[in-house]
């Protein structure tokens, strides 16, 4: 009787939240899983056993994890914040964190479908993304001081060894379903921001802005940040611009973009101390856009 009519803006911002939505929760319920198994199976002290004690190998050996612990950046927070309260260093985590959206081989598989069958594209992403985590994860283990983590971050321990073996497996279901709706929320804003921004600033006014080489990269990169693609699907809408961008701009969209977007950049803020963030944002950032420019 009343019937309202709404925007054909608004519908369309809705459409995208769905699909951000739909597309990014298997992969926080699979991180949130993955977060409660370290939290009740695994202890400090196998931590210690296999995290070498230097910086610098601790960064490397982390930066490489990815390709055997595949993690979509949705989340992939998760994950890294309860290796950390595990007693892995923070500049470790942040690059396990960095490289493991990117350097799976579920990702690399899609961006080499993606581009022709071409393993050049492949290739330099997996290269960009080793690097800029390990730049990224020393200067943090040198320069980053003090807890990482927000004032209400608590660390929880587990029971120990002595805990039946079903007790374990209640407890990482409890602990997984106590994150995801800590972590949830944050995702749910993060996507209707990156929805709403989708929906009112077009693609066509960043293209129009991006015309030389450093300016086609930042205006990928802001891109790749406000669509806040999971990264198994990103590289088919990179492969979309090969006529109108460099193959540099198009790795600054794949590799800056698993790695800092509006999902997860709020579940980083609503885990880590906003200092250690911005450290991140920012380092990121520089490193990703002169790794574009030799290309």
């Amino acid at each position: 009787m009343f019937g309202i009519t709404l925007p054909q803006s608004f519908l369309q911002m809705n459409t995208i939240f769905i699909s951000i939505l739909i597309e990014a929760l298997p992969f926080v319920t699979l991180g949130v899983l993955i977060s409660g198994i370290i939290q009740i199976f695994v202890t400090e002290e196998m931590i210690a056993k296999i995290m070498p004690k230097n910086k610098v190998l601790a960064v490397i050996f982390a930066s490489f994890l990815g390709i055997l612990f595949p993690s979509c950046e949705c989340g992939i927070v998760p994950i890294v914040s309860r290796l950390v309260s595990k007693g892995v260093p923070i500049s470790a985590g942040i690059a396990f964190m960095l490289t493991a959206p990117i350097i799976n081989p579920v990702v690399l598989f899609a961006t080499y479908i993606a581009f022709g069958s071409d393993w050049k594209m492949p290739l330099y992403r997996a290269i960009g993304a080793i690097i800029v985590a390990i730049i990224v994860g020393i200067l943090i283990a040198y320069r980053y001081q003090g807890s990482p983590f927000k004032e209400h971050f608590h660390l929880h321990h587990s029971d120990g060894k002595s805990t039946p073996f079903f007790k374990k497996i209640w407890q990482t279901l409890e602990h997984a379903v106590e994150e995801f709706f800590s972590m949830g929320k944050y995702l749910i804003i993060g996507s209707l921001i990156a929805a709403a921004v989708q929906t009112y600033i077009k693609t066509s006014t960043l293209v129009s802005i991006g015309q030389g080489q450093a300016s086609s990269s930042i205006v990928m990169m802001a891109l790749s940040f406000i669509l806040s693609l999971c990264s198994e699907a990103d590289a088919f809408i990179a492969s979309s611009f090969r006529t109108t961008f460099s193959t540099g701009s198009l790795l600054a969209f794949l590799v800056f973009g698993p790695m800092v977007d509006i999902k997860n950049l709020m579940m980083m803020l609503a885990t880590f101390k906003k200092r250690l963030v911005f450290m991140i944002v920012s380092a990121v950032f520089a490193v990703v856009f002169v790794y574009s420019l030799l290309f």
